[in-house]
């Protein structure tokens, strides 16, 4: 009877913590972490012996105080040892008390419910735990998805930023590059105008010298007014007329020493803005400077942060992998239990088995709870250091500002200068053009070659000399035979020892005034062997051994490139013919086959220029280009042997470039033309020895420059009538002689004693063409009127 009391109540209180554990589960608690366990509080009521019915009557009674005692210690807490001690329990029975068996029986039941009842709860709270870990476990995720995503918009914020500093450094590299050359371009004028001012001075003392030999000349007329009446009076216009001339130069040069002293002050307010940049390049250095240096700090902040989120990411995959774990052994916990409440009698390896894993479990909790606290702090600091990245974005952008306006103040001087530049050029071109018109239309340079090993002939005798007065250097040159001295005096003379470059730069102003929209003709004169073609064409190897044509060429392309900064853009034209035995060849013709036997024709039109019917013209875009059209023209040329010379020009060379340019933001229009001709060279029958084609040629080439000759006389004569159509030279020539062209003549002379009859005559020849004066030179300008004609002369 009593063994089936005690089943029944173990059943009846099994089926009671079932349904206690199922409650149990669907109620929530608040609660985040588990409280300690401390003592178990319920006392054991002492035992009784009473009689069958008052045990029978007090079982239900003792059941439903039980049920209620159950209640009250439900709120109780166990621990390690009072669970131990539960059931190790060992009931005290008396063989035929049975009353006392049972009261002992139900009360260790009762103990045992109180005891699965409170493990239900600390299942509930383990559960809620659980879900609130897991609750928080999201939050963290989702924290750190945002953090992820705002580190990353803050990265490309920076990167940004970055890239906007680097633009903004390279902007500020090329000003100061600018900056540069406008201060070396500055410099170069600056010793132009020197150059300038110092040729002026020179012109200065030529006219004095020359007002002086004219005052000699007029006390030697005075004295001869006596004998010759009609000629005293020719002689005194002629006075007279000298001395008007002699007004007006000095007027002229009055104005000029204005306009240098203007270029003076000019100069001062250039060295003034030139200080100036300097001290704003030095500023804008070291604003560079600490530029990378914030740069670069960015640059670690950023990787800093970087490190960062990668160690947190790595954390909270950690924390992924230990919720995981903690998920399986929950879910194995939750099927030990249900085992347990289907098995009571194993209650204690379960209880063990349980109170081991709720160690771990508490262990594992505060471990999590330390790392989210970790995982929180690491994402305060690195909220920290957004806020401070942000600051200093912030006060990047501000310096940014500052220096964009300071760079939009730059940009300001540096158009003021810009115009100040091109002021500046206009007066270069001014003054340079009036200088050309003071010293004559018509200028001649004189270069003497070296003395070559087969001029030698046992004869030492040195027939050149150079005078060493302060007025005469560079400018005078001496004949010496038989004890008689013959002078000249010209524009530039150059001794042997002169190099290519040094005989360029004395004419790359002339060169330049092609750009400017003149017409400019350079030729060379001088006997067969002189080193006219030398001058001329030069070597191409080595580059120092160019002459003048290669050089004036790589001039004009190089001016043109930086004339095109300003707003100007060229259009260039080549032409090269050649005339042998009075006939025009074409030097660019596709094929030789298509020129033989063709008839050209010269023709000149209102404004001074020459045509050349059917004449081959090409587009050139480059020095380069040219260069190969010259060599091409070079094999084309006829050149011959004679005992003078191993490779004589047999005809006269003419290379003529014609440039067009328009300026697109003052639609202002230019046309210039630049002739460079290389002359046969004069000789002698007896001493070169031609015969056959070679005496034709050299009777055609005497004949044409005999032609010249006496147009040069008649022009410093000022006859009516020029003789230009006596030749096809002069009547090809017949701008440059007697138009609106800036006319340069070389005239070479060779150091032989045994050609020292033709060195005389060159030099007379020379002397007259410089005494020459022909029309005022005429700028070529118009407002955009483009003029697709091709000439092959200006």
């Amino acid at each position: 009877m009593a063994s089936r009391q005690t089943s029944k109540a173990v059943t009846s209180g099994s089926q009671l913590a079932t349904n206690e554990v199922a409650g149990e589960k669907r109620r929530k608690i608040g609660s985040g972490r588990l409280p300690p366990l401390p003592p178990m509080n319920c006392s054991r009521k002492p035992l009784t012996r009473q009689a069958l019915s008052v045990v029978n009557a007090g079982q239900d009674g003792s059941m439903s105080n039980g049920g209620n005692s159950a209640s009250e210690c439900v709120s109780m807490e166990f621990t390690a040892e009072n669970v131990e001690a539960l059931l190790n329990e060992k009931l005290k029975t008396t063989k035929f008390n049975h009353k006392e068996n049972s009261e002992q029986m139900a009360g260790s039941i009762r103990r045992l419910k109180i005891c699965i009842k409170w493990f239900q709860q600390r299942e509930g709270n383990y559960i809620l735990e659980k879900e609130k870990l897991k609750n928080l476990l999201e939050l963290a995720e989702k924290k750190c998805d945002d953090a992820e995503v705002a580190l990353k918009a803050k990265e490309d914020e920076l990167n940004l930023i970055i890239i906007e500093l680097r633009k903004n450094l390279e902007a500020l590299q090329e000003t100061l590059k600018q900056e540069e050359l406008d201060k070396l371009e500055a410099l170069d004028l600056f010793g132009k105008e020197k150059e300038s001012r110092l040729a002026a001075e020179k012109l200065q003392e030529s006219i004095s010298d020359e007002l002086r030999r004219t005052q000699e000349e007029f006390s030697c007329a005075n004295q001869k007014l006596n004998s010759l009446n009609d000629m005293n009076k020719r002689l005194h216009e002629y006075n007279t007329s000298l001395q008007q001339y002699n007004s007006k130069l000095q007027s002229d040069l009055n104005a000029k020493d204005e306009t240098l002293q203007r270029v003076e002050k000019e100069k001062a307010s250039i060295l003034e803005s030139l200080c100036t940049a300097r001290g704003e390049k030095r500023s804008l250095q070291d604003q560079l400077t600490s530029l990378q240096a914030m740069r670069e700090e960015v640059i670690r902040e950023k990787e800093a942060l970087r490190s960062e989120v990668t160690s947190i990411r790595s954390d909270m995959q950690q924390v992924r992998e230990d919720r995981d774990r903690q998920l399986l052994q929950v879910q194995l916990l939750s099927s030990e239990v249900s085992k347990y409440k289907e098995c009571t009698e194993k209650t204690i390896s379960d209880l063990d088995r349980l109170t081991t894993e709720s160690n771990q479990l508490e262990s594992r909790c505060a471990s999590q709870d330390e790392l989210i606290r970790r995982l929180t702090e690491q994402l305060a600091a690195a909220e920290r250091k957004l806020q401070l990245s942000d600051v200093s974005a912030t006060e990047t952008r501000f310096q940014f500002e500052e220096q964009h306006a300071m760079v939009l103040d730059l940009r300001n001087r540096l158009a003021e200068a810009d115009l100040k530049i091109v002021e500046g050029e206009k007066l270069r071109k001014k003054l340079h053009n009036t200088i050309l018109e003071l010293k004559g239309n018509i200028r001649v340079f004189c270069r003497v070659r070296p003395l070559l090993s087969e001029d030698r002939d046992g004869n030492d005798t040195k027939v050149i000399s150079f005078p060493c007065s302060t007025e005469l250097v560079g400018r005078g040159i001496d004949l010496m035979q038989n004890g008689q001295k013959h002078s000249f005096t010209f524009d530039k003379v150059f001794m042997p020892d002169e190099s290519q470059e040094s005989v360029f730069v004395e004419i790359s102003q002339l060169v330049q005034s092609a750009l400017d929209g003149y017409k400019v003709s350079i030729f060379a004169y001088g006997q067969t062997g002189s080193g006219k073609t030398y001058t001329m064409m030069g070597k191409p190897v080595p580059s120092d051994q160019k002459g003048l044509i290669p050089r004036s060429l790589e001039q004009v392309f190089e001016s043109k490139q930086i004339l095109e900064a300003e707003g100007w853009k060229y259009e260039m034209q080549v032409s090269m013919l050649e005339i042998y035995n009075e006939t025009i060849r074409d030097l660019l013709a596709p094929s030789k086959s298509s020129v033989d036997g063709k008839q050209y024709s010269i023709k000149h039109d209102a404004n001074g220029n020459s045509h050349v019917s059917d004449l081959t013209i090409l587009d050139v875009r480059s020095s380069k280009e040219v260069s190969y059209l010259l060599d091409r023209a070079a094999q084309s040329r006829s050149v011959g042997k004679t005992q003078m010379n191993e490779q004589s020009s047999r005809s006269h060379f003419v290379f003529t470039l014609r440039i067009t340019g328009v300026n697109e933001s003052t639609d202002q229009q230019v046309q210039g033309v630049l002739n460079l001709i290389d002359l046969a060279g004069s000789e002698r029958l007896s001493k070169s020895g031609s015969t056959g084609d070679r005496l034709k040629e050299t009777q055609a080439i005497n004949k044409s420059l005999s032609s010249l000759a006496d147009v040069i006389f008649a022009l410093a004569k000022k006859d009516e009538h020029i003789p230009f159509r006596n030749s096809k030279l002069t009547y090809l020539l017949q701008p440059c002689l007697g138009g609106d062209s800036k006319t340069l003549m070389f005239v070479n002379i060779s150091p032989d004693p045994s050609s020292f009859s033709e060195s005389l005559c060159s030099l007379r020849f020379a002397a007259r063409v410089n005494a020459c004066e022909i029309g005022v030179p005429r700028r070529q300008t118009s407002l955009r009127s483009f003029d697709n004609s091709r000439l092959s002369m200006g």
